[in-house]
């Protein structure tokens, strides 16, 4: 863990060639993202991130920023990707885009003041880049969005047009996205449309494991858990904890946000597992497992020790075709795509923006309540793609389709598409 960090007096953007690489025998997807650009320090050269703007078809690319010491800029292109085809999966008027900081979280958690700082200086350097819409992420939450509005406002010229951020405080007219649990409910949505595709799995006294007990596997332990669910494993950095018959969830949401987090709980536990074993969690035996950290949790890597029925992805890129193939067709184990069941967020943030452009949408929405507008919104948004992915994956008459593929082309038809439909 790094321990100190000095920030740099500025940040600038420096464009990097988007282009597809020369000489490969096949097109990668789509012809690669639309602007790729490095986040540095004018003084020194030295790299602090990255931003990649993916795809603006249906609109600016909107997605998140996170903060990560080992960011890559092929992390951040495979999370603005997601992005891309989230947003066109949920019928949303936005492109998809993704940042990244390469900066240790946990040492910004204990010092507010630099945080502010570095969020700020890189507000300053986003600000040019008009088609990137930033958004909460791993390490930012509503107010680090708040404050980078505040520079884009202070900015902006007489004449530009409005730059904007998305998932600020409730207090601010904003939407905040991880205090409402909105990505959870996503995750929660999908859990009970397999309710209803099948007739054989129940919620209640399902066993569920929360691999990223962060805002997004807190909320989703949550409402799983005040549906009957027994939330058997739970893991943050600090710890990975499993009890069969199901961990204190109220005591969990007390102490993930302490210090050493999940290290502190004193439940009864049947198995601990310390950082360096973490990912063991990912094969203990479960009705739901939910993904909810880093990209690449379930690979080939693992596959084979996997114990779960359903995977619910509420990390984004947490797995890949290929894996998800090999779970689906040798191993019964059914995985539902992260740019499908964790939408609930980034359609938060679609709301909100549209909240600030549009008076009448936004007294409509204010009318029913923020909140449960965005809920229902969400369940709608989820349960609707889900059936529709399972509706064409009962035509595939040669049974070789998985719920990934299937999601890919419902993503793309509504991406290409020459007529945007819009579900707001």
């Amino acid at each position: 863990m790094t321990t100190l960090l000095k920030l740099p007096s500025k940040l600038t953007i420096e464009t990097l060639d988007a282009g597809k690489p020369e000489g490969r025998f096949s097109e990668t997807e789509d012809n690669g993202p639309e602007q790729i650009a490095r986040v540095l320090d004018p003084g020194n050269g030295r790299t602090w991130g990255y931003v990649v703007v993916d795809n603006t078809r249906r609109g600016p690319g909107l997605g998140g920023i996170r903060l990560a010491e080992d960011i890559s800029i092929d992390e951040v292109k495979r999370l603005a990707r997601a992005m891309t085809l989230k947003n066109s999966a949920s019928c949303l008027p936005f492109g998809g885009g993704k940042s990244g900081l390469a900066v240790d979280p946990r040492v910004l958690k204990n010092d507010p003041a630099m945080k502010a700082d570095l969020v700020a200086l890189f507000a300053e350097a986003l600000f040019p880049l008009t088609q990137y819409v930033p958004a909460p992420d791993m390490g930012i939450d509503e107010n680090d969005v708040q404050l980078i509005q505040d520079v884009f406002s202070r900015l902006r010229q007489s004449g530009q047009p409005r730059r904007s951020a998305a998932g600020r405080p409730v207090q601010n007219g904003g939407i905040p996205i991880d205090q409402w649990g909105l990505t959870a409910h996503g995750l929660f949505a999908a859990a009970v449309a397999l309710e209803n595709q099948f007739p054989d799995f129940r919620i209640k006294n399902a066993r569920a494991v929360i691999q990223g007990y962060g805002s997004v596997g807190s909320w989703t332990a949550v409402k799983l858990h005040a549906a009957g669910a027994l939330i058997a494993g739970a893991s943050d950095i600090n710890a990975a904890l499993w009890n069969p018959s199901g961990l204190d969830v109220e005591e969990l949401n007390r102490i993930r946000t302490l210090p050493g987090g999940l290290s502190n709980y004193t439940g009864k536990t049947d198995r601990r597992f310390t950082p360096s074993r973490l990912d063991w969690l990912l094969e203990a035996p479960c009705d739901l497992l939910v993904p909810s950290a880093r990209p690449d949790a379930v690979t080939s890597r693992n596959a084979d020790r996997v114990q779960c029925r359903f995977i619910l992805q509420g990390a984004n890129n947490p797995s890949n075709k290929m894996t998800e193939y090999y779970l689906e067709k040798r191993r019964n184990i059914l995985s539902l795509a992260d740019f499908i069941v964790n939408a609930g967020g980034v359609i938060g943030c679609a709301v909100e923006i549209k909240m600030d452009l549009e008076k009448e949408y936004r007294s409509k929405v204010l009318a029913t309540g923020p909140r449960p507008y965005l809920e229902n919104l969400i369940h709608h948004t989820v349960s609707r793609n889900i059936f529709e992915i399972f509706e064409r994956l009962s035509q595939d008459k040669n049974g070789g389709t998985v719920f990934r593929e299937e999601a890919l082309h419902l993503a793309k038809e509504r991406l290409l598409s020459s007529k945007s439909e819009y579900w707001m």
